[in-house]
């Protein structure tokens, strides 16, 4: 019996052949986000036949809307009419702690400074809003804090209700705690390290988070101590590493993955930044700091590549303005590749660790 028929009780059906196609292309669709199928994933499913389109209602247990996007027009182009998906999703805590309110904490690292960590936690924290996501961001960056310039918020103070929490400062619609709304700069930098412990520790437990479905961490970088006891206190469900192409930058990075196997949090992947510059003129792609660097550290320590970002003059321009790529760029080959990896990213945490994966082995007691 078709997955799609049981739902059409009180609506007007897809026609049998309509049905069967669209039943057939998500079955075996694969991709990155998608790697055994949309329909194994499917938690709801709905279909009717409307006047002048197709409607799909679908309950996924990630953000992918985009790239149901992108299968909708394939399906329209097959069927000669009109196909459209309406996503939900349910998002579970795949990791048990006491932050009230957030779902999944995804730390997002780098084993060195200047490889674009932050700006990449910023960027990945829209691109999921934009599919849909309730996300939050807390800069663990005690001797540098920079989110709060990249979200345009460099003046704005956390206000507190009761007097023991405070509440996270808005930037249209993504929340955010960092030192950086509460101290100077100059003061944070000159902090010990059990004094940035702590500063970090009242930060994450101390602020009153909305119900988020992920909250980013944008972890100091290096791999140091002050890293390691911020990765052992923090209940992360995942990491992302950042890096660049360079050879000095991989060796940092793979110094970064090993510091998370010594914690026993799971490398979602690595996103390799600043991948290549493309001319403005003639469209050509320069490979300044090395080529495919993340890609072959991603296979050595067997987790995926997120993505390739290339350098990008509109990136580093909203970021220093403290405004969304996403406003004035939303329709970029580089949107699109963020949002590309914001979805690996939600669909790794959910395929590697949520119960419900289809990845999970079932176990079954014999008598």
């Amino acid at each position: 019996m078709s997955r799609l028929s049981q739902f059409f009780s009180k609506k007007k059906p897809i026609n049998p052949e309509d049905l069967s196609l669209i039943e057939s292309v998500l079955d075996a669709y694969r991709s990155d986000a998608f790697p055994y199928g949309v329909l194994a994933l499917a938690n709801e499913l709905a279909g009717e036949q409307q006047k002048d389109k197709l409607l799909i209602a679908i309950e996924l247990p990630f953000f992918a809307g985009d790239e149901l996007t992108s299968i909708a027009h394939s399906l329209s182009d097959e069927l000669g009419k009109s196909v459209e998906f309406t996503t939900s999703n349910h998002i579970e805590p795949v990791r048990k702690h006491d932050i009230a309110g957030v779902k999944n904490i995804i730390a997002i690292a780098s084993g060195k400074g200047g490889v674009g960590k932050s700006t990449t936690t910023v960027n990945i924290a829209r691109a999921l809003q934009k599919q849909g996501a309730r996300v939050g961001i807390l800069d663990a960056d005690i001797y540098g804090p920079s989110i709060p310039t990249m979200l345009g918020c460099q003046d704005d103070k956390p206000s507190s209700v009761d007097g023991k929490t405070m509440i996270p400062i808005d930037a249209d619609g993504i929340y955010s705690m960092s030192i950086g709304y509460l101290v100077p700069d100059s003061d944070a930098a000159v902090w010990r390290g059990p004094m940035a412990s702590t500063a970090f520790s009242q930060l994450l437990n101390e602020t009153h988070w909305p119900e988020l479905d992920y909250l980013l961490i944008d972890m100091p970088p290096g791999t140091g101590d002050i890293q390691l006891t911020l990765s052992q206190k923090v209940p992360v469900a995942g990491a992302v590493i950042v890096t660049t192409p360079q050879d000095i930058a991989l060796a940092d990075a793979q110094k970064g993955i090993a510091m998370f196997d010594k914690v026993k949090v799971p490398v979602l992947g690595v996103v390799e930044n600043m991948s290549y510059h493309i001319c403005e003129n003639c469209g050509h792609h320069s490979h300044l700091f090395g080529l495919d660097g993340g890609k072959d550290i991603a296979e050595i320590n067997q987790v995926d590549l997120l993505g390739q970002l290339p350098l990008n003059i509109q990136v580093r321009q909203e970021a220093d303005l403290g405004e969304s790529l996403f406003n004035s760029e939303s329709a970029s080959d580089i949107c699109d590749q963020y949002r590309k990896i914001a979805r690996n990213i939600a669909s790794k945490t959910f395929h590697l660790l949520d119960m419900r994966s289809p990845a999970t082995p079932n176990i079954e007691m014999l008598d």
